[in-house]
């Protein structure tokens, strides 16, 4: 029963083998006056198409004399290599060696390895060889099968992925007959492995798979084809090197395994579970590593492309990142840091903008929340060197003192960012030149040098991005201007109605006066018109203020004093304590400064608990008065503080007007004064105001303008 059985599959191999031979012989006849269908690679395909034959008709005799020979293995190798010859001239067909670079050394490789597996199998076809001796050939035999078998079919997904749309249409059926072929074999060599002996059964059925490839080919080659331009992507490129990468590691891990299971003796089980567990366990920890990517991504780019990036990938992946919209999108501050981030792969980064004295000022952190940055980043001065030369700072090189741009030395560059270890590099975006901000980056995994493609790249992206951050802020100003022209549309109609009852309550209390017959009712309504007179002509005289931040005439105002009454305004409010004060006499109008300080101290017991104090302190910096208003509440984001904390209308609380810290800013511009604002999500908030000190001579009595700026 069993000879019969062994009967009925050698007919059938054979069988198969005949039929596939003949019509791969068929079809390498019928192509060979049309080949340039396939372009260049049409040569190459016929001659294996051939080749392929042959090996199918030395498979039907070896079959069919149930003989072992060198034959069937010669004629197998020869074809592995003529399609692999194929594949490298389908890639050669565009003539740019640029193409070739990435696929030139893997099929260099498996040619190697498919000549020195014949070269071995010939050697040992010549040697008696018995018991496990027979058996470890054979399995080296069958690992060397079975790496040539993973190559073709990862440079088959390399052919066909790597085509633009247009060319796929051509490479569809014969990249489809090749993975049919080296999958049914890839099956076969994996079960014979596995078993441990060469499963008749399942190869009596590889005729089928030359069937397929001869009809694939056909397929393919039916109909004008134009010729065959392939433009293999990094992203290919690095996912076929890293297949390969693993598929050799996957060798090597079960040929060290073997060895050590023939070399151990006694523990030779042992031993060898305890390589693969730590084999296995060091492919987790290495294989996944982000530097480990990195390094292989920059390995790729460095030897095997012309160009370090791929500029559609880049442009279109930085179109994608500050182009995305929505609620649920990142404000666009952190979406242009994250755009140059991607760039280099950096893991976080920062953008800084300038503020309104002209220093750069925190605008923007993606990923980095634990970097310290300054209320003054970086100052006027260094900015204007940025402005200039539109300097890339690589900061690694500014630390070790080599390199520093023209006309700059080190001090341009803040040393809160030089102190740090994760800062790395600083792009100016330059807009008009203009500069319109600047872009920290974070250090990636596989830090490198910057070279002129790096700086040419971040350029233009800066530019770009640049041109982004001005047109926001061109329509922020635009919507700015259109509220304060509705807020004052508005206010006008406000005042005008009550102007008017003003004036009729005054005068229904001047008849009422003079007329009324009873007393009682007279004292009454006196009362009650008078009340609402003083009340409607105190709303008229703050509304009339809002939006103007205009101050009287400057006076020597002492700063104790002030301090010394905001305290006696929050005194039922334990919460409120004077850190530090000292006496002190500033240029300031005694209101507008009394004023300032209440809003700034009530906005700080808002934001935080009743248990948790707020700060108040007064003390001398240079030529000028310094007050302090810390809390520990809540906190603001950089992006509030920078688009939200002064813009006019808009508030956090439910029925606020929104103009009160506007206000606050104001009022102290026009005292010649700056307002600043250190705040951190979480932990809380600080506000400076900075007054001009009486005896500092550059000052004089005469108030600012509301819109000047002071330097």
């Amino acid at each position: 029963m069993v000879l019969g059985t062994a009967a009925v599959w050698t007919t059938v191999g054979v069988g198969l083998d005949l039929s596939g031979a003949i019509a791969l012989a068929t079809v390498a006849m019928w192509l060979l006056p049309r080949r340039e269908r396939f372009g260049t690679a049409g040569g190459a395909v016929v001659i294996a198409l051939f080749v392929t034959a042959l090996w199918s008709l030395a498979e039907a005799a070896a079959t069919a004399s149930a003989s072992v020979s060198f034959a069937p293995s010669l004629a197998e190798s020869s074809r592995n290599l003529g399609w692999l010859f194929v594949i490298y001239r389908l890639f050669a067909s565009d003539g740019r060696h640029a193409s070739l670079a990435p696929i030139r050394p893997v099929i260099v490789a498996l040619a190697f390895v498919e000549v020195l597996h014949l070269g071995v199998d010939y050697v040992l076809s010549r040697l008696t060889m018995e018991g496990e001796i027979l058996r470890i050939a054979f399995e080296f035999n069958v690992m060397f099968r079975l790496l040539v078998t993973v190559g073709g079919l990862v440079l088959v997904h390399n052919l066909y992925a790597g085509a633009p749309r247009e060319a796929r249409a051509a490479l569809r059926w014969p990249a489809g007959g090749l993975a049919a072929l080296w999958a049914f074999d890839l099956n076969l060599y994996t079960i014979a492995y596995l078993a441990g002996n060469w499963p008749h059964e399942i190869a009596a059925l590889r005729g089928l798979s030359s069937g397929a490839l001869a009809a694939c080919v056909a397929i393919g080659a039916f109909g004008n084809r134009d010729d065959v331009r392939l433009r293999p992507s990094r992203a290919v490129t690095f996912q076929t090197f890293s297949l390969l990468v693993i598929g050799v590691y996957l060798v090597s891990m079960v040929a060290v395994a073997q060895w050590l299971s023939y070399a151990g003796g006694n523990f030779a089980r042992l031993i060898e579970l305890v390589f693969l567990t730590l084999a296995t366990a060091g492919a987790l920890v290495v294989l996944p590593s982000r530097r480990v990517r990195g390094w292989l991504k920059v390995t790729l780019a460095k030897h095997f492309f012309q160009h370090r990036y791929d500029y559609r990938e880049e442009w279109l992946r930085f179109t994608r990142t500050i182009g995305s919209g929505g609620d649920q999108s990142a404000p666009l501050a952190e979406r242009v840091v994250q755009s140059v981030a991607d760039v280099f792969d950096s893991p976080a980064g920062l953008l800084l903008t300038p503020g309104d004295q002209g220093e750069l000022t925190l605008a923007a952190r993606w990923n980095w929340p634990e970097i310290e940055v300054p209320a003054d980043a970086l100052g006027a001065p260094s900015l204007a060197h940025f402005e200039r030369s539109g300097y890339i700072a690589d900061l690694d090189d500014v630390r070790a003192g080599r390199s520093i741009g023209p006309g700059m030395d080190r001090e341009d560059v803040p040393a809160w960012l030089l102190d740090h270890p994760r800062a790395w590099a600083m792009i100016p975006l330059i807009h008009y030149e203009r500069l319109v901000g600047m872009v920290v980056l974070a250090r990636p995994q596989l830090a490198r040098k910057f070279d002129w493609e790096d700086f040419d790249l971040l350029r233009v992206i800066g530019q770009q991005v640049a041109s982004y951050l001005a047109e926001n802020s061109s329509q922020e100003a635009l919507a700015e201007s259109a509220r304060f022209d509705d807020f004052h549309r508005r206010i006008a109609f406000v005042m005008h109605d009550i102007k008017n009852l003003a004036s009729q309550f005054s005068l229904l209390a001047r008849n009422a006066e003079l007329h009324a017959e009873k007393p009682a009712f007279r004292a009454d309504m006196l009362v009650t018109l008078r009340n609402s007179s003083d009340k409607l002509n105190a709303l008229l005289q703050r509304l009339s203020r809002y939006g103007t931040g205009a101050v009287e005439k400057l006076e020597q105002v002492p700063a104790g004093q002030v301090l010394s009454v905001v305290m006696e305004r929050f005194r039922a409010s334990p919460q409120v304590t004077v850190a530090q004060s000292c006496d002190l006499t500033v240029m300031a109008h005694r209101h507008s400064l009394e004023q300032v300080l209440m809003h700034l101290v009530q906005n700080a017991i808002d934001a935080s608990r009743p248990d948790v104090p707020v700060f108040l302190s007064l003390t001398r910096e240079g030529a000028s008065a310094r007050f302090d208003v810390l809390d520990s509440g809540c906190g603001m984001t950089a992006d509030f503080v920078r688009t939200r904390l002064f813009k006019p209308f808009v508030s956090t609380k439910s029925g606020g007007f929104g103009i009160g810290a506007f206000e606050a800013r104001e009022l102290v511009r026009a005292m010649r004064g700056r307002l600043e604002v250190e705040s951190r999500e979480g932990f809380g908030s600080r506000f400076v105001v900075r007054l001009p000190l009486a005896a500092a001579p550059a000052l004089n009595d005469t108030p600012a303008r509301p819109d000047q700026k002071v330097a």
